[in-house]
């Protein structure tokens, strides 16, 4: 039996649920665009306990705070599931599953990818019920939806839910500011002498990365507005925070590796705005309650970026073509289109955007 809901057919809840078991193990975007599919399940099953299946530094941020997951039992690293941290010690799948089973999961949820390596996984929990997503090389889970690329993510992660009778209760991602993240922040940072904001330069995917020197143009005119600037990036990004911080000329205040990750949701959640390429840090600061001006390749926005427009701004580049060797990139997900779809270079594709747009997004939301 299925019911109307606002995304569209919500299955019939799964009666006597005491604990629920949700693979998400992947990167702090990924996490965040889970969380209104989490709130959901705590809606639907307000007595269960909800255990994300995660990694390490899940376990860290989720420490004291409120919201939707109950605990965190931290996966091992595995092909297609998450690769380890630095310094993390070996752990064993088949003790892990060994240990997961054990605590009789009566519904088991796969928001992880595709399914082809997360649903056999998620199949060995031993739970009642399992729902998730699917793509052709995938095995099938009790419940499935077929994976498909271009959706949002917050709306994909809702839809499988949905499979195990939570209805959406928002399409809004938050997470919940404590007392220590506030602390934190004010310790490393100190008092604001100006109204704050943050630069955040960096991404994984250097694809994804708007040129530093136009950061630092955005920089040099929100000092000369009157704000204090941040710009936060991890050890890994130390070069290009670098970078923006030469060649800005006025004075801003580089943070890497200077806050935890609640740290940063402290330092965020002060800030009157976050200026970040479409990466982690931009969507922990939505989360986190701060106004956003995000710059997107246009694939990555259809899948990521906010659809509200009272605190966020994301600006799109129309680049389609690699900026190296020019091969039409869509192919890879339209494979009956012609042109190559793949190529190796990795150069920005979003260095069409100028420094004028987000500037006029930035003071926009800025302007009280």
């Amino acid at each position: 039996m299925v019911t109307p809901s606002v995304l569209g057919p919500t299955a019939e809840r799964l009666p006597d649920v005491r604990r629920i078991a949700v693979l998400r193990a992947n990167a702090l975007g990924d996490f965040i665009f889970a969380l209104p599919a989490l709130d959901a399940l705590r809606s639907a099953y307000p007595s269960a306990e909800i255990v994300l299946l995660g990694a390490p530094w899940h376990a860290k941020l989720w420490r004291d705070r409120p919201g939707p997951v109950d605990r965190v039992l931290v996966v091992p690293p595995a092909a297609g599931i998450r690769t380890p941290e630095p310094g993390e010690p070996e752990s064993s799948m088949d003790d892990f599953v060994a240990t997961a089973a054990g605590a009789e999961f009566d519904l088991a949820v796969q928001i992880h990818g595709g399914g082809a390596n997360s649903n056999p996984l998620i199949s060995r929990l031993g739970a009642r019920l399992t729902v998730g997503l699917r793509t052709d090389d995938a095995p099938p889970l009790d419940r499935w939806l077929r994976y498909v690329y271009y959706q949002h993510e917050v709306i994909r992660y809702l839809e499988v839910v949905a499979l195990a009778g939570a209805p959406a209760t928002t399409i809004t991602p938050t997470l919940a500011v404590t007392d220590a993240d506030r602390a934190e922040a004010a310790e490393v940072l100190g008092p604001a002498s100006r109204p704050r904001v943050a630069l955040h330069p960096g991404a994984t995917d250097t694809r994804r990365r708007w040129p530093a020197e136009r950061f630092a143009e955005v920089a040099r005119a929100l000092h000369e507005d009157g704000y204090e600037v941040l710009v936060t990036g991890t050890p890994s990004e130390q070069e290009v925070v670098d970078r923006v911080v030469a060649a800005a000329q006025v004075p801003v205040r580089p943070q890497v590796g200077t806050l935890s990750l609640g740290g940063l949701v402290g330092c965020y959640a002060d800030c009157a705005l976050v200026v970040s390429n479409d990466t982690g840090p931009l969507h922990l600061a939505a989360a986190v309650g701060a106004p956003t001006v995000g710059i997107f390749w246009v694939g990555n926005l259809i899948n990521g970026a906010s659809p509200l427009r009272g605190r966020h701004r994301p600006i799109s580049s129309w680049t389609v073509h690699c900026p190296v060797c020019g091969v039409d990139c869509t192919p890879g997900i339209y494979p009956h289109r012609p042109g190559d779809g793949e190529c190796p270079h990795r150069d920005s594709f979003v260095t069409d955007v100028p420094v004028i747009e987000v500037l006029e997004a930035a003071r926009e939301l800025l302007t009280p």
